[in-house]
């Protein structure tokens, strides 16, 4: 653990040398000695703070950190990193698409910063600037968010071919392919492949069984062929009522009104709490019918 006054005895040593005066050549020798030791010592400790910001803090807090850091030392390329991957983690894609910019600008971008900054690009939907940076990264770099990437680039170029072989490249280099799978889902039903999508629903609930973004996948896929029950996968009674919602409201745009009716009513039943969006919702429903 980081700590400033682990180095108080050292800067005491160091102050007591130089009120000495340095009296002779060997008294000088041991101050400057001192000197490039603290030095040394300050540059990794800042460094473990930098990634204790990074990894550790809560993003906001790292933020501001780091564009302290850049306000005292314009100049500082871990403080540009810092704050770049800073800004993406605080949910702001586009500060830190700016960030990386100047980076690149000044030839700063690490192959790592460069899949940053296609992260980035792609969540403000500049695919083809993200493409232009995963192009630029080494072929040797094999890593998982290299490839997951690369298939998020394939899919939304609809090289599906392709997107499977980077789908498959990240699934490799993962023990924990959740992620990986509900986006593979995502891009087979962009396919229209509904059962190819569906398989990839439950295998990340199978991976992670929390993961509510895959089990609304697959109810809203089965939705979509008029399969209005809800999939048999582990949910809580929160997750049951959303499903049901949801569901609902594809029921509705199929058609189904009544049945979209019927599942709204069970979504307000089934939820621990007041349930308002499918109170709302139903309520609307049931004013438009009786008009």
């Amino acid at each position: 653990m980081f700590s400033w006054t682990s180095h108080l005895p050292k800067v005491a040593v160091l102050a007591t040398l130089v009120v000495a005066g340095c009296d002779n050549q060997a008294a000088s020798d041991a101050a400057r000695e001192e000197l490039a030791n603290l030095d040394s010592l300050n540059v990794i400790d800042e460094s473990n703070l930098n990634e204790l910001m990074l990894n550790f803090a809560d993003p906001k807090q790292s933020v501001a950190y780091f564009q302290r850091g850049l306000a005292n030392d314009p100049t500082r390329v871990e403080f540009q990193r810092g704050l770049a991957k800073s800004l993406l983690a605080a949910g702001r894609p586009a500060e830190s698409a700016s960030a990386y910019r100047e980076m690149d600008r000044q030839g700063n971008l690490t192959a790592a910063d460069r899949l940053e900054f296609a992260e980035a690009l792609i969540q403000t939907g500049e695919w083809d600037a993200a493409r232009t940076q995963l192009g630029q990264i080494p072929p040797t770099v094999e890593t998982y968010d290299r490839y997951r990437l690369e298939a998020m680039v394939a899919d939304n170029r609809k090289e599906w071919k392709r997107a499977d072989s980077y789908y498959q490249q990240a699934r490799e280099l993962t023990t924990r392919p959740a992620s990986i799978y509900n986006n593979w889902g995502i891009s087979k039903l962009a396919r229209g492949d509904r059962t190819g999508a569906e398989e990839m629903f439950i295998k990340a609930i199978s991976y992670d069984s929390k993961m509510f973004s895959a089990k609304n996948n697959l109810a809203i896929s089965r939705a979509t062929r008029r399969v209005y029950d809800l999939p048999i996968v582990p949910m809580s009674k929160t997750d049951e009522a959303e499903l049901l919602h949801n569901v609902a409201l594809q029921a509705i745009r199929n058609g189904d009104v009544d049945i979209g009716r019927g599942l709204l009513e069970k979504a307000v039943e089934t939820h621990p709490r007041y349930f308002e969006q499918a109170a709302t919702k139903l309520a609307a429903l049931n004013r438009s019918v009786l008009r």
